[in-house]
């Protein structure tokens, strides 16, 4: 059994929410939820582009999609991913307010024999926390991790590069494909492990070090999530900031 928290703000800057989550096969854009989940299970972000009220439908349509997705061991979570994008795709092209509506999309699927998996689209991300450290489990599918991975720039580089927001192919991209990744996480999710999954409007704007001294507060998940968003806010994020807390029970 698993326990999953969530939580959706709109930020300090932006007038509305372009990020949906999903937990437990509810969707969400606004407030807080809780709940326990037993496998197989799907969690996610969803972060939102496009102009107008593009993003948001964008994001939440993806994340319905999804929601009724069983992992299992004979699904195909990517071949599921590329499906939802084809749907997104043709709900762009036949609205046309939402031509350009497109969304990141970072998801844990636990499969009924226990094995977890991250599913990726764009710079949404997965974190795990354990023994009190924080370590990235998501790729990002962007131009400056590309130029890291090539040894073009630094990881100080790669911080502040002024082409990081430029991020490969999404969900919904009319022009081009995306090529979601899926990949197991080695040894599952152990007892007193935390996945964290965020949009950028938290993970931009929160060091190493402020990650691991609030997860490893003494209160429960709900409060700690909450002061990853606040601290975000505080060290000036002007994005829509969501994320999901996975535990073992």
């Amino acid at each position: 059994m698993y326990y999953c928290c969530g939580i959706s703000d709109k930020g300090a800057v932006r007038t509305h929410n372009e990020d949906a989550y999903l937990v437990n096969k509810i969707v969400l854009s606004k407030a807080q939820m809780e709940s326990d989940v037993s496998a197989p299970f799907i969690t996610a972000v969803a972060d939102g582009v496009g102009g107008e009220a593009s993003g948001e439908i964008a994001s939440r349509m993806a994340l319905e999609l999804l929601s009724s997705v069983k992992p299992g061991k004979r699904t195909d979570l990517r071949a599921k991913l590329l499906a939802v994008h084809s749907k997104l795709k043709r709900y762009g092209i036949t609205h046309g307010s939402s031509a350009n509506m497109q969304t990141t999309l970072c998801a844990l699927a636990v499969d009924d024999s226990e094995r977890a998996f991250v599913v990726n689209v764009g710079d949404s991300r997965m974190y795990r926390f354990r023994g009190g450290i924080i370590k990235q489990l998501s790729r990002d599918q962007s131009l400056v991790q590309m130029l890291y991975e090539q040894g073009k720039i630094t990881g100080e580089e790669k911080k502040n590069h002024a082409q990081r927001n430029v991020i490969f192919p999404v969900l919904g991209n009319i022009s081009d494909d995306p090529d979601p990744c899926v990949t197991e996480i080695e040894g599952g999710i152990k007892k007193g492990d935390i996945i964290i999954i965020c949009s950028d409007g938290l993970s931009d704007y929160i060091t190493t070090g402020e990650f691991e001294e609030i997860l490893a507060m003494p209160m429960r998940l709900p409060k700690r999530l909450r002061r990853l968003i606040d601290t975000a806010i505080d060290n000036g994020s002007t994005d829509n900031i969501t994320v999901v807390g996975v535990s073992v029970i």
